[in-house]
């Protein structure tokens, strides 16, 4: 026997609620009112749960954060060779930006014109940490494999975040037709030839 999914709390679907309204209500600012209607709830409803907006887009931020983590830790755990390391880092984010729209707009940064600069240095420490966490699998492939990237350490994780961040920009500009995995394996193809070189031995 089964056992049953228990149904989301309150504050998730609150939570799950505002991610749906920044799929679907894209470029419209969100208000609490329109919020706690698509809850189906008071608004003093959802201040029980959460204090303001910006404390509910930054329980989207964590989630975000927590989810694309989780699995770029597993994939450290299971790939063990830098090249198809960022390409699955990279792989994971195009994918889970396309699997939800409304958070895509929350990375793009668009949603959060006019909102507390507090939510806009969450996502820039966001990217920031993605960004350093390539830079890591690029120094070890030296230790690891005897290969260094063509281009500096800081330099190539720099151009493989601005390939991604790109993409994402063009998926919630194009109001989410335009697929950021789209193409996506081919230039990956192109762009990993070029990344790496043999190391230089010592003499």
């Amino acid at each position: 026997m089964t056992q049953a999914t228990p149904p989301p709390s309150r504050r998730e679907q609150i939570l799950q609620a505002l991610a749906l309204m920044l799929e679907e209500d894209s470029g419209k600012r969100i208000t609490i009112a329109a919020l706690a209607r698509q809850v189906g709830v008071s608004e003093a409803a959802l201040y029980r749960h959460f204090p303001s907006k910006a404390r509910m887009f930054e329980g989207l931020i964590a989630f975000i954060e927590e989810t694309l983590f989780e699995r770029i830790t597993r994939i450290l755990e299971e790939v063990p060779d830098a090249v198809p390391r960022c390409g699955q880092i990279l792989t994971l984010l195009l994918a889970f930006t396309e699997k939800n729209p409304g958070l895509s707009r929350l990375l793009g940064g668009d949603v959060l014109t006019g909102e507390t600069a507090r939510l806009r240095l969450r996502i820039h420490q966001l990217f920031e940490r993605l960004e350093t966490q390539l830079k890591q699998v690029l120094r070890e492939a030296e230790l690891r494999e005897g290969f260094r990237p063509t281009l500096p350490v800081s330099a190539t994780a720099n151009l493989l975040m601005a390939q991604v961040e790109g993409r994402i920009s063009q998926y919630v500009r194009s109001d989410f037709r335009r697929l950021p995995t789209e193409h996506w394996e081919d230039q990956w193809a192109l762009l990993s030839a070029q990344l790496m070189r043999q190391a230089r031995q010592s003499a």
